[in-house]
């Protein structure tokens, strides 16, 4: 599919070239305009009394694994999708590497009121062969996929409320996110642990810090593309963020505007991604929060960016079945599995970063910031229509992207038609 210039396009033209690409047909372009109804909505949260709208945009120019992907990016900071299809297109012809490990979720079973937690911890892995069977027995569906309840340990922490056993199981939960599944295993084997410990059972529910589940992205930036000053000012931008947590925050933020983006496209819980992405950088570090992404130099020069994250996403059930637009997100996508959709986050969350770390280590982040929020702004002091563009245009042009300005433009504007 030809993405050169996709971006100047207007968006029925768009439309008719992902049509013609048959990423989508003339019925998935009607769901863009009709996405959710309200009566889906109010079936998917409480209270509701209306439906909240985000941009739904296409990053190009992305090669993972060999195979050309177009990928859906639901965000309202226009950058973003700017960003991470220049990041693609400098690393291209090669593109990006992407791996992943098997989709295995932690159950955190909570006892309490011990009076001997290591002798109950005992009891329990003495037990484990017996637990494993009963918790396989919770979900035959997942189990006939290849997935299920695959180990069992214990664990004891010491809190001020005193000792604690945490009974922890392992469950491979195929291309579901699985929340749901994990929680109800750990449901299910409560009673029996009370039984083995003589504890009470308090808290039984997944941890999203998903370190079995990690999703890995590797590119390479030559050197005569990009630059030897770019290089080097990347990775004095990497070597600042991993020495310091205040300048760790922001450029982990900078991964997250992509992988958040479409992990929102998909239909996926951000949160429960965002929350496993930060706590990982810190278990890593074992304590210190490190960046997410690494850089350095190969032999020849250039640039090797490679990131790790923790994504427990689906491709199966939740909002990803109700959501007409997530549906179609993952068609565009193509993926198979929802290993395959955590590989292409982690492989954007990387772009993302290399871009907003060379715009900051080179021009600085406002230029290219500003010059695509000028539209925005353009739209907050009244232009409609042509205008936004050339009223947009010449805020860029004079690099004052403030809301007056574009309101003396759009008088000056006014007078003239």
């Amino acid at each position: 599919m030809k993405s050169e210039g996709f971006y100047k396009l207007s968006v029925e033209e768009r439309r008719k070239l992902i049509i013609e690409a048959g990423l989508i047909d003339e019925g998935d372009a009607r769901v863009l305009d009709n996405s959710l109804s309200i009566e889906t909505a109010d079936k998917m949260a409480e209270n509701v009394v209306g439906i909240f709208q985000m941009p739904y945009a296409l990053a190009m120019n992305f090669k993972i694994n060999g195979k050309d992907r177009v990928i859906p990016m639901v965000t309202e900071e226009p950058s973003v999708v700017a960003a991470a299809s220049h990041a693609a297109k400098l690393c291209l012809p090669e593109g990006f590497a992407s791996s992943s490990t098997s989709p295995i979720m932690i159950g955190q079973i909570q006892v309490v009121g011990l009076k001997e937690p290591e002798k109950a911890r005992d009891m329990v892995l003495k037990e484990k062969n017996r637990l494993l069977e009963h918790a396989t027995g919770k979900d035959s569906a997942l189990v006939k996929l290849g997935g299920g309840p695959k180990d069992l340990s214990g664990k004891i922490i010491t809190t001020k409320r005193g000792k604690m056993l945490i009974v922890e199981i392992l469950v491979d939960v195929r291309d579901a996110m699985g929340a749901n599944a994990v929680n109800s295993i750990c449901e299910h084997l409560a009673p029996e642990i009370e039984k083995i410990t003589g504890g009470k059972v308090r808290l039984r529910i997944l941890s999203n810090l998903a370190v079995h589940r990690l999703a890995h992205a590797k590119a390479i930036w030559k050197r005569e593309i990009i630059g030897e000053e770019a290089i080097e000012g990347i990775l004095d931008a990497y070597e600042f963020a991993a020495n310091d947590e205040f300048r760790c925050a922001t450029n982990n933020k900078g991964v997250m505007n992509g992988v958040s983006a479409v992990c929102l496209a998909s239909g996926n819980d951000t949160r429960a991604v965002e929350a496993a992405c930060h706590a990982y950088a810190s278990w890593k570090g074992k304590g210190k929060y490190l960046p997410f992404a690494e850089y350095s130099k190969n032999k020849s020069g250039d640039l090797v960016g490679e990131i790790e994250l923790p994504i427990a996403v689906g491709i199966v059930g939740g909002a990803t079945k109700t959501h007409p637009l997530a549906q179609l997100s993952l068609k565009i996508l193509g993926v198979k599995s929802a290993q395959e959709l955590a590989e292409i986050m982690a492989c954007v969350g990387l772009a993302n970063n290399f871009a907003a770390l060379r715009a900051l280590s080179t021009e600085g982040i406002n230029r290219g910031h500003m010059e695509l929020h000028a539209r925005n702004v353009a739209i907050a002091a009244g232009a409609k229509g042509k205008m936004v563009d050339e009223v947009a245009a010449q805020l860029a042009r004079e690099k004052n992207v403030r809301v007056e300005r574009a309101k003396e433009l759009i008088y000056e504007l006014g007078k003239k038609s």
